[in-house]
């Protein structure tokens, strides 16, 4: 199935996309590269890398599958091989999804390294991963010279190098069971756990976009979460991949600034990051009422909004902040749906309803989400069959995510606060 983020318009299409979307993923042959970058047509582009002086450089959809091809031809001689875990520690670069491409072209896993993390949480995750090979930065790289076993590629002349090889003739097919990366939660109640992530998720990714994000081709999309954990992993580069839409990565440092700046210059017009960036750009008074942004949706995820911040946005921002709900081992499913099928105003303090393909409810005063789900997807944590079982209810029916809610009459989820990491 081909069809690009638009045609979820039509009048009555979304469970026939959801469908397509879900066919595409659970055949065993389900190659990911295919179904990410392959089918898109060539001219389009995939990613728009935006510098700090704002200058871009637009990288298409058969320049990434060429130059992925490519590169994994050399990692395939480095020993790269399927169900092989690659820890990649980037910034938002082209290097950085064209590795990724080439790791799912040869069935291996992309493990996430946030490059902010000091040395001992990278450590953590490379040895939690069972990695032997790691793509870096230089900078980067200089972090994890320390652990022992690894090997470290680096970007510039030796990545350049594995990059300038012949074509891989042929992908590795994983199906949908097979996965395409390993995340680790974040760890803030405990030690992180390993999230393996199976190339059926990107059903789920594209349905969140689809349906509470509202992607349609003619947008220019900005997710400002870092890649280096789920929500800019999942809806920055593999979601929008999925529906072949343009996915924006700023290069520099965040500030309330350079973001109305990205906004401006490259003519955004579908944002999402996390609730600090939106509480900071409202108390920097860099947007207001008298000079607004104008994008036509806007999204967050992480926690709730003040009223005070949503007043704002409507304002400054043009359109509504619509909140959403998720983790590392769900992807977002509970949701503030912006799709023209679905949309209603936002609530205050609420951060929406379930996503179509998800079923929750509150059970003992937590949301669980039903396991028999169409779009549920999390397997189990890595080596922690004990950790697994804590999650489900004893009959492994509900997922219990730990975080505490309540429910309205109307369907709604109210989060109250969150139990686990």
């Amino acid at each position: 199935m081909t069809e690009r983020t638009g045609q979820a318009h039509e009048a009555g299409t979304i469970d026939r996309l959801m469908a397509g979307w879900v066919a595409d993923v659970e055949t065993p042959d389900a190659c990911a590269a295919h179904l990410l970058c392959d089918r898109w047509p060539a001219d389009a582009v995939a990613f728009r890398f935006v510098a700090e002086d704002m200058s871009a450089v637009d990288l298409t959809f058969g320049e990434l599958a060429d130059r992925s091809r490519r590169l994994a031809t050399g990692l395939a001689a480095r020993g790269v091989t399927r169900g092989d875990r690659v820890p990649v520690m980037m910034s938002k670069r082209e290097e950085l999804v064209i590795t990724l491409l080439a790791l799912w072209r040869l069935g291996a896993v992309h493990v996430p390294l946030f490059t902010a993390f000091a040395a001992g949480a990278a450590r953590m995750r490379i040895e939690g991963a069972a990695a032997r090979l790691v793509v870096a930065e230089p900078r980067q790289a200089e972090k994890l010279t320390d652990i022992p076993g690894i090997e470290i590629i680096r970007t510039g002349p030796e990545w350049d190098a594995l990059a300038d090889s012949a074509p891989l003739a042929e992908d590795v097919a994983v199906g949908g069971d097979g996965p395409i990366a390993l995340l680790f939660t974040s760890g803030t109640t405990g030690r992180p756990k390993g999230v393996p992530v199976p190339l059926r998720a990107a059903a789920a990714f594209a349905v969140y976009l689809t349906c509470a994000v509202d992607l349609r081709p003619e947008d220019l999309f900005w997710n400002a979460a870092d890649h280096g954990w789920a929500y800019g992993l999942y809806y920055g580069i593999v979601g929008t991949l999925v529906l072949g839409a343009t996915s924006v990565q700023y290069r520099g440092a965040f500030s309330p600034a350079t973001m109305v700046e990205v906004i401006s210059s490259q003519d955004v017009t579908n944002l999402a990051g996390a609730p600090t960036m939106f509480r900071a750009l409202a108390k920097a008074g860099e947007v207001t009422e008298d000079a607004p942004l104008r994008l036509r949706r806007v999204s967050t995820a992480g926690e709730p909004l003040p009223p005070s911040v949503l007043e704002w946005g409507r304002a400054a921002l043009g359109t509504e902040i619509r909140d959403h709900y998720g983790q590392t081992e769900l992807g977002m499913v509970i949701c503030t749906l912006a799709h023209p099928e679905l949309a209603a105003p936002p609530r205050p303090g609420s951060m929406g309803v379930p996503l179509p393909g998800i079923a929750a409810e509150i059970r003992d005063g937590q949301i669980a989400i039903d396991a028999a789900s169409p779009l549920f997807w999390f397997p189990g944590y890595l080596g922690e069959p004990e950790k697994t079982a804590e999650r489900f209810t004893p009959d492994g029916r509900w997922y219990l995510t730990g975080d505490t809610a309540r429910q309205d009459d109307d369907g709604w989820f109210f989060f109250s606060s969150r139990d686990d990491d």
